[in-house]
């Protein structure tokens, strides 16, 4: 175990057809001396929060239980929405569940073989569900912990392109040269935290593009420079999903109101949790009989592309549980915007929040935001070679387990050797 490891590297919200050599040259070359994969897609809802977990666990919402960056919870007889960005929230899931995740994380599978490190520059709810129950360690700027949830300094570190800069050195220097445990992983915040700020394809969005490349050009020489002294590391880097322009706003909580399917828009009967391009409706027992007449409602707009109920939730990877009732993805359109770049969609708006058009968002089953790359280099992945099969960030665990000599079992993902 001591001379295999695995790092890891996300660059959220990276969206597949930005990966070119002007661009991002160090990600370009690593297909040269590794394998990309042509196929790779995010899961539902492609969001930062449960893609986070996707990765950890190599499931499924379904399976590992994390519904989005906002999640309904029951509290009383009705459903409650919770932010799942802020620290406080893996205790409120504990609270009203029981429970964190309901599958093990890789933190947990390595616990007692050398254990985990993780250094996050994304939300704190995305950082944490990395590991939430503490097997590990993650570093995050809004607080870090150690195993057993032992609070230990946080990562004074930006939520931006400096802060991403200094955390990959910082990452480079003590985790890989230093601690050196069998998984290692830096999770970027940009382009995402540019990108939902500014215009798909402009020149902010294109300068975060090129600050990730830095982070990973750094982090790929820190692994060469170990290769050569003898050690077998695994390195893979790809992003999380990726990101459409911002068209337009429903709120639909409030429409639900006006159509007497929800009490107000305060209630705890029905309730709307957004996921940006997509949303999640949740249903309490008492509200039940409502539950058809809210399908048929739902699938009469024309700002909705898909609408999911039953099987249909089982179909991309949901649960009908926790009163979980209905997911739905919003209009999209494959029209470029003013720099070139195409995919836009409809977001669900909160009631009352403003929206920002001509932004980047996400969180749907748009073909761009379900976009994100993937590139290995390491054993068992032939070098300049491109795999076209379907695969997903699921996967990525499964790999790494796979690459470390541990059992993958009980999984949703396939491990990528011989892919």
């Amino acid at each position: 175990m001591a001379d295999r490891r695995v790092v890891l590297v996300i660059c959220d919200g990276h969206r597949r057809d930005f990966v070119r050599p002007e661009l991002c040259p160090a990600i370009v070359d690593l297909a040269r001396t590794g394998r990309r994969f042509d196929n790779h897609r995010g899961v539902f809802p492609s969001v930062t929060r449960t893609s986070s977990a996707s990765i950890a666990t190599g499931c499924h919402p379904a399976r590992h239980g994390l519904h989005g960056n906002t999640m309904g919870l029951p509290e009383g007889d009705g459903v409650v929405v919770h932010d799942v960005g802020p620290p406080q929230f893996r205790d409120a899931m504990r609270r009203a569940l029981g429970r964190t995740l309901k599958t093990p994380t890789l933190a947990e599978r390595l616990r007692d073989a050398g254990g985990v490190i993780v250094f996050s520059n994304v939300s704190p709810g995305a950082a944490y569900f990395q590991d939430p129950d503490g097997h590990g360690h993650v570093y995050h700027r809004a607080g870090s912990f150690g195993p057993g949830v032992t609070p230990i300094a946080p990562l004074d570190i930006a939520k931006d392109a400096s802060g991403d800069r200094a955390m990959a050195e910082r990452f480079c220097g003590e985790v890989l040269r230093e601690r050196r445990p069998p998984l290692a992983v830096l999770w970027l915040s940009d382009p995402d935290a540019t990108m939902h700020a500014a215009e798909l394809g402009g020149p902010e969005h294109l300068r975060s593009i090129a600050s990730a490349d830095s982070c990973v050009a750094q982090v790929r020489g820190t692994v060469d420079a170990l290769r050569r002294a003898g050690e077998d590391i695994l390195l893979m880097v790809g992003s999380d999903h990726g990101q459409e322009t911002v068209t337009g706003a429903i709120e639909v909580d409030r429409l639900l109101v006006e159509a007497g399917l929800k009490d107000s828009l305060d209630s705890t009967d029905v309730a709307v949790a957004s996921q940006g391009t997509s949303g999640l409706i949740y249903v309490a027992p008492r509200a039940a009989h409502r539950r058809a007449h809210i399908e048929a409602f739902v699938r009469a707009q024309d700002w909705v592309d898909g609408v999911f109920v039953g099987d249909g939730l089982a179909a991309i990877g949901m649960e009908p549980e926790g009163h979980l009732h209905m997911a739905f993805s919003m209009a999209k359109t494959d029209a470029a915007n003013a720099h070139g770049c195409p995919g836009g969609s409809l977001i669900v708006a909160k009631a009352g929040a403003a929206e920002k058009l001509g932004l980047g968002q996400h969180g749907g089953t748009g073909r761009f935001e379900q976009a994100p790359f993937l590139t290995i280099e390491g054993s068992g992945f032939a070098p300049g070679t491109v795999c076209a099969d379907p695969t997903c960030i699921i996967d990525i665990a499964p790999t790494a387990l796979t690459h470390l000599g541990m059992s993958a079992d009980d999984m949703d993902g396939r491990a990528l050797q011989g892919r």
